[in-house]
């Protein structure tokens, strides 16, 4: 027994007096570095616009009546002043004749009035009547010339509804739908007009500016006015609902006198050549306006990550400890995001292998393979 005690004693101090082996250190995991740079860049962004004709006008009834004849079809092309439409006229021809009738009246009754003059007024400058009778008679003859006066009024303004039975095109355009049929009851009171007229060889597209991007959009160009500013924009693209951009460039003419104070948006209209008719009033699309960024601070989307809806890079320190910092993004060009806040020239952050990292971690600074995408100096992109 005292044997193996001492056995023992033996063998724990010989382990006692072994060294004891240090852990091995890991060693820093290598990434991709780049450098953050400024560079000239363009964005785009897209508004939603509603496109109207140059001339949309509602062909309305100006006499009441039974629809005679329809002289059109649905989406023809019409010349101003072609006839579009026949209102039945008999009711209106009846009331041009009477007034007529009644004008003739009025007129003889001048001519009767004249001669009553005529034949007094020897009498009165001989003495042989009173001079009273003579004015009796040119009271009468005033009278005689008022009611033709108005006799003639009311030709006029019948023959005006007779020219109403026959509804005249007011502009060159396409006819839109043909509501009332042959034989239809119309008024000028009719809620519905009889069709739309569209004068498309020029078309409007009306679109919104928040307040922020309409004092960024005044900002980018010169002049002393709004006006100036206007005639030194460059052209502006249509985007159309199936996403092909529309052939032929458009311009911006007009900036609404004030905001929506519903929507707190300005609306600003282009104008664009429709010489092949390919747009009609009620199209939709999108205005796609440029901006030009001087010395843009951009980030490549590779070298970011996203969490709750914020973006952030791994920014590497003096001692290649890397720290997650946020990005105030305000726009997108190619594949760079153009940073207003969260990095500046010159930083390193980390390019790729982000969801290896963690917050303080120590790494091996390589350099990317591939930075094209930070120093190409002119980018455009949709925002």
């Amino acid at each position: 027994m005292k044997t193996i005690i001492t056995l023992t004693a033996l063998i724990l101090l010989f382990g006692c007096s072994q060294p004891q082996t240090a852990a091995p250190v890991a060693e820093a995991p290598s990434a991709e570095v780049i450098t953050v740079a400024t560079a000239s860049a363009i964005t785009e962004k897209d508004y939603t616009a509603s496109i109207q004709g140059k001339v949309d006008v509602e062909i309305r009834p100006q006499v009441e009546g039974f629809l005679e004849k329809v002289l059109v079809d649905e989406g023809q092309y019409v010349a101003a002043g072609q006839p579009l439409f026949k209102i039945n006229s008999q009711t209106y021809n009846a009331q041009y004749s009477n007034a007529s009738a009644s004008l003739q009246a009025a007129q003889a009754a001048i001519t009767n009035a004249q001669l009553e003059i005529d034949k007094l007024t020897p009498l009165v400058e001989n003495k042989v009547v009173s001079d009273y009778q003579l004015k009796v008679a040119q009271a009468a003859r005033k009278i005689a010339v008022a009611n033709a006066a108005q006799a003639r009024a009311v030709v006029a303004s019948a023959k005006i509804n007779v020219g109403y039975t026959l509804v005249k095109a007011p502009v060159s355009g396409y006819i839109g739908r043909l509501p009332k049929k042959r034989g239809s009851l119309v008024s000028p009171t009719d809620p519905e007009p009889l069709t739309q007229l569209s004068d498309v060889h020029e078309v409007y597209a009306y679109f919104s500016l928040g307040e922020s991007d309409f004092i960024n959009f005044k900002s980018q160009y010169s002049g002393n006015s709004l006006n100036d500013k206007l005639k030194r924009l460059p052209p502006v693209s249509l985007v159309l609902a199936d996403n092909s951009i529309y052939p032929q460039k458009g311009r911006i003419d007009m900036v609404d006198g004030s905001f929506d104070k519903n929507t707190g948006a300005i609306t600003l209209r282009a104008v664009f050549p429709n010489t092949q008719s390919l747009l009609r009033s009620g199209n939709t699309g999108r205005i796609r306006l440029q901006q030009q960024h001087s010395d843009a601070l951009l980030v490549p989307q590779t070298a970011t990550m996203e969490v709750q809806d914020k973006v952030f890079v791994y920014a590497v320190g003096d001692s290649n400890r890397v720290s997650k910092q946020a990005l105030n993004i305000v726009g997108k060009s190619g594949t760079d995001y153009i940073v207003k806040d969260g990095v500046k020239p010159g930083d390193r952050i980390v390019f790729s292998g982000l969801d290896h990292l963690t917050e303080g971690l120590v790494i091996k600074p390589e350099k990317a393979k591939n930075t094209a995408q930070v120093t190409t100096p002119e980018k455009s992109a949709k925002l």
